[in-house]
């Protein structure tokens, strides 16, 4: 209860289960069936269907937001897509710390390949809230832009997740791959 006083349930779940235990009057018991009510709420939010059908970056945020909005650390994700957006598969590649994630384009290619994955879309969290692009963040998807096309694999778009909000890159105009440019309409609702 003390958390929830002093940063809402977004602090109760990022804090460390060791520091919930330590609190007077908690203790393990109450800790595991708190952070195990939090992991049904959590799952509760996410989509029932099992392959959603995902178009536009706000239902990709939507999708991922109950699974990365209050993680304490930077991981990223491939989302998996057949030609007709459903998704096949959702891979975490890469967890990382407060502020850095480094990812291993062997990782996510491996996923797609596995996956059979016609396009992808590639998805990570900013802990700070802040989903402003960082040029790292860029950069990282020039590189897997180029591979994705060397793999004959569509990317989609890079959605960083913050705070109850994102950014789409493809929206923002910084996607790398001309072929895209036909498809900024993406911002209006219309998908992909």
């Amino acid at each position: 209860a003390e958390g929830v006083a002093r940063g809402g349930l977004k602090a109760l779940v990022q804090e460390d289960p060791r520091v919930l235990c330590a609190r007077r009057g908690v203790g393990p018991a109450r800790t595991s069936r708190l952070l195990a009510a939090l992991e049904l709420g959590r799952r509760a939010q996410r989509s029932a269907e099992k392959r959603p059908r995902l178009r536009t970056p706000k239902e990709v945020h939507a999708y991922l937001s109950p699974t990365l909005g209050a993680l304490r650390r930077e991981v990223f994700h491939v989302l998996c897509f057949n030609p007709r957006n459903v998704l096949v598969h959702d891979a975490r590649v890469a967890e990382g710390t407060l502020s850095a994630c480094p990812v291993d384009p062997r990782e996510v290619f491996a996923a797609v390949l596995s996956a059979r994955a016609t396009a992808i879309v590639l998805a990570h969290n900013h802990p700070s809230g802040d989903p402003e692009p960082s040029v790292q963040d860029v950069g990282l998807t020039e590189h897997l832009a180029r591979a994705a096309g060397l793999l004959g694999v569509k990317l989609l778009d890079h959605v960083v997740v913050g705070d109850s909000t994102f950014v789409s890159m493809l929206e923002r105009g910084i996607l790398p791959d001309s072929e895209r440019e036909g498809r900024r309409k993406c911002g209006t609702g219309e998908g992909w």
